[in-house]
């Protein structure tokens, strides 16, 4: 019973629920900006470089072997379209993150700005020793 009163502590800190959110919503706003990027960006640059579909943009590698009506070896394909999809998902997510980082790092720079001691504070605080002494 011991590892399972650790085990709920362990689950109950703040931290460790806020990296739970975190990844939900992570999962999320990946589905959105997958759907962003597949359905809103690749369809004019295809239209633009000539009326490709990028989803179907494949290198043939070997063909399938079909018998009988039937696919007894699928095909071999490379799925250029499908990895520069992901590849665009992936700096959208990445340049987000960036810049969600960047706008905490700039609140907590101020804030630790506003809690530190002036130089005026600390010298009145050496001050404020030495006179102890």
């Amino acid at each position: 019973m011991k590892w399972l009163n650790e085990f709920k502590t362990f689950a109950m800190r703040g931290n460790v629920l806020d990296m739970a959110v975190g990844i939900i919503i992570g999962g999320a706003f990946g589905k959105i900006v997958s759907s962003l990027v597949a359905d809103i960006i690749m369809p004019p640059v295809g239209m633009l470089l000539g009326g490709i579909n990028f989803t179907e943009w494949k290198i043939l590698l070997n063909a399938a072997v079909v018998e009988a009506g039937e696919v007894v070896k699928p095909a071999v394909t490379l799925n250029i379209g499908s990895f520069i999809q992901t590849v665009i998902d992936f700096a959208i997510i990445a340049f987000s993150i960036f810049l969600m980082i960047k706008i905490i790092n700039t609140v907590v720079r101020k804030k630790e700005a506003e809690t530190a001691p002036t130089k005026q504070e600390e010298l009145l605080t050496e001050i404020r020793d030495l006179l102890k002494k």
